[in-house]
């Protein structure tokens, strides 16, 4: 049986949609789709009506591609003001061969947040720290096991209801169902995930247009997370302050002459614009990328202090992502704030090679996760559409056995 998953993420900049499928734990991406952002204000819905239409437009994108219709879909979600909280959770075996299923998964995760979600927040997610059955052998993953009682210590992610219920009543007006949500910063570390990260305390850094979101991570659990309202924007900001020139043509001076470091840059490589005044200037590439260099280092100089707060733990990683990290040459301006304990993030699937799908593919794979732990599977086609997927799109190759799904939250079972 074939799977699939689409995936959401509403950044300051560009809506971004990832249809794709999981063959042995590798990722196929199907169709990619982005559209400019409006409505939305670092991240959150502060106009619904403009936001919406934008939002059918995107997916529409990504249906035109594949040829079939997506209906249900899982989303990122920014983690201003969220929330965590260490819960138990327990729960009785009740079949007659004592043998653990997904249910008994979900039953014990939902002890765990009993009483324990406020009313002004809303449930994001449950991340399962480990499992102990008959209250003494711990494990990883229960399923399948045999025991008389299973007992869970989760995570428990939460976030204001004013940062997500707005988002989702977006999504209820075009007829697309949201099957599971994660923080942004959950994405942007499944979309990194490997066993070395698993067993280290470290940080990643997402630097978007209009936030920068720095997150720690204890063996693969968000432990704190904080965001700074600084990004690309600002760089954008600065150049049309310096130059006198269009928001626009900042943008695109920034991203087409523009260096993240100076140390490269060179005065005899420049462009003609016309600035707010009529005037026509030329700019060339060692200034502007002075100009660029200077935020990006105040950026970065933020996180690192952030960093400081949200941990006193040895740190073992820093990781930076993001579209702001793309630029050319950020990696020598990360060194010159962190010296060589931070890397950029290398984004490796085809189709999606920059560090502005991330948090996208990240909660996709993040998805993945919480089904193999329910022994679930599920897709968002049906056999009938997947046999006109592969009818109509002959170039794309579906492996026969994959694994994708759906779980909101953990309480749903389809």
């Amino acid at each position: 049986m074939r799977k699939i998953l689409a995936g959401v993420d509403i950044g300051s900049n560009t809506i971004k949609v990832i249809v794709a499928e999981l063959v042995k734990n590798k990722v196929n991406v199907l169709a990619v789709a982005e559209k400019e952002t409006k409505g939305i204000k670092n991240g959150l819905v502060v106009n619904p009506d403009t936001f919406t239409p934008v939002l059918k437009e995107a997916i529409k994108k990504a249906e035109d591609i594949l040829g079939l219709k997506i209906k249900k879909v899982v989303i990122t979600v920014p983690s201003f003001d969220a929330e965590f909280q260490v819960g138990d959770g327990l729960t009785t075996i009740t079949s007659e061969d004592k043998v653990i299923k997904g249910i008994d998964i979900v039953r014990a995760m939902q002890a765990s947040i009993y009483n324990r979600i406020p009313e002004n927040y809303e449930l994001v997610d449950i991340v399962p720290a480990g499992f102990k059955i008959n209250e003494e052998e711990t494990v990883q993953n229960p399923l399948n096991l045999v025991a008389e009682k299973l007992q869970v210590k989760a995570i428990i992610t939460m976030v204001p209801k004013r940062n997500i219920v707005p988002l989702l009543e977006c999504f209820q007006k075009i007829d697309v169902e949201v099957i599971d949500t994660c923080l942004g910063s959950i994405g942007d570390y499944y979309a990194l995930r490997n066993e070395k990260l698993d067993d280290q305390v470290g940080v990643l850094i997402n630097i978007g247009d209009a936030i920068t979101t720095i997150s720690v991570f204890n063996k693969g659990l968000l432990m704190n997370t904080e965001i700074i309202e600084i990004g690309g924007q600002n760089i954008d900001n600065d150049i049309s302050f310096i130059y006198k020139v269009t928001k626009n043509d900042a943008k695109n001076l920034k991203e087409n002459l523009g260096l993240a470091h100076k140390r490269f840059a060179q005065a005899s490589n420049a462009q003609s614009v016309t600035n707010k005044l009529g005037e026509d200037i030329s700019i060339n590439q060692y200034e502007l990328s002075e100009i660029i260099m200077s935020r990006l280092e105040e950026i970065l100089n933020l996180a690192k202090k952030q960093i400081n707060h949200l941990t006193k733990k040895e740190i073992h990683y820093i990781i930076v992502s993001g579209g702001v990290s793309e630029m050319v040459d950020f990696d020598l301006t990360l060194e010159s704030v962190f010296g060589r304990s931070a890397k950029l993030a290398m984004m490796r699937e085809i189709g999606i090679r920059n560090n502005k799908y991330s948090s996208c593919l990240g909660s996709i794979k993040n998805y993945n996760h919480k089904l193999k732990l329910r022994g679930k599977e599920f897709s968002i086609f049906s056999p009938e559409e997947m046999e006109e997927l592969s009818g109509k799109h002959k170039k794309i190759n579906l492996a026969d056995n994959s694994i994708l799904g759906k779980l909101f939250g953990y309480f749903f079972d389809n």
